[in-house]
């Protein structure tokens, strides 16, 4: 099980054709890192190996055949890569250029290494790939989560009903306060029959879903014809638990999604870099930053990550 440690010093190489190398000013942390030190993501670490998806910083030096950026620029990463070729952890690092974006008129760095990752997941699937329209409604499970509340104002800004989905009522008015229109208390309340109240028994037409395991069946009930459910997380390993005569009786589609489907594909990373920086740049979107870490507290900030309380992004400020 990999572990962090100390902070060791090391040279930086230079960047390649393609690459930039950056003097980092912020980190956001991402529970696929937790889950890859641990030995727990969809790919098992090579020893050694690096850390970190998202960083806030400026242009220190360029690759060959880079003409869009230049050294002083400021600018974010978007998690576009493998650890197995970057990682962000530290003050200076290198990043493939294709994983950049300009950071957006008005945010700190703070607040900027604590957007991609969230918005870019959130997007891709509401946007992207669900077609989340004006007046439907969203199903948004660990709503608390940053890609929870990304999602949340996404579905504000296209017109949709976010519905939070969180297990008791502890974080309700902080969901009903980060802008979700309906908070269901799962432990505490029946989430069909909330849905069929909210909806005028129609049932909303996505879900989005980070959890899995034996609720499942629940929210696919709560679906409404022809409705989606995204499954991008694995919070719980169990098996999930399919209502077959739901799904075949609503020709419901039932779909596992990670970022990676957008970041790795050009044109739909530019589209989701343009929806995410004219919902930051007019105030539609904003990050809630939960809590920021020094970088020589950054165990102490995975400890929090892990522990599952808080509300918004972690960030580790350089």
């Amino acid at each position: 099980m990999l572990q962090i440690d100390d902070i060791d010093d090391i040279d930086v190489r230079e960047p390649r054709a393609g690459e930039v190398r950056i003097q980092v000013k912020a980190l956001g942390l991402n529970r696929a890192e937790a889950m890859y030190r641990l030995g727990q993501y969809t790919f098992i670490p090579e020893l050694p190996t690096t850390l970190g998806y998202e960083a806030a910083g400026t242009i220190e030096s360029i690759g060959e055949g880079i003409t869009d950026y230049a050294p002083g620029d400021e600018v974010n990463v978007i998690p576009a890569f493998s650890f197995a070729d970057f990682g962000l952890y530290g003050e200076l690092v290198v990043a493939p250029v294709h994983a950049l974006v300009r950071q957006p008129e008005g945010m700190t760095s703070v607040e900027a290494a604590g957007t991609w990752m969230q918005f870019v997941t959130a997007y891709g699937a509401l946007i992207d790939i669900g077609n989340l329209q004006k007046g439907e409604t969203v199903l948004i499970r660990a709503a608390s989560s940053s890609v929870g509340l990304a999602a949340i104002q996404i579905a504000n800004l296209v017109g949709a009903l976010p519905v939070a989905l969180t297990r008791t009522s502890d974080k309700r008015q902080a969901l009903l306060d980060a802008g979700a229109a309906h908070v269901i208390a799962t432990q505490e309340q029946d989430l069909v029959e909330e849905v069929n109240r909210i909806t005028g028994g129609k049932g909303a037409r996505v879900a989005f879903d980070p959890v899995g395991g034996p609720e499942v069946a629940n929210i696919l009930r709560a679906l409404c014809y022809l409705g989606t459910f995204f499954q991008y997380g694995t919070l719980d390993t169990a098996d999930m638990s399919i209502p077959v005569m739901e799904v075949l009786g609503k020709n419901l589609t039932i779909r596992g999604y990670q970022l990676f489907e957008i970041t790795q594909d050009p044109e739909r990373l530019e589209c989701a870099k343009t929806f995410i920086s004219r919902g930051l740049e007019n105030g539609a979107l904003r990050p809630l930053i939960a809590k920021t870490f020094p970088l020589d507290q950054i165990v102490e900030a995975h400890r929090y990550m892990e522990s599952n309380t808080q509300i918004g992004k972690i960030v580790v400020d350089i």
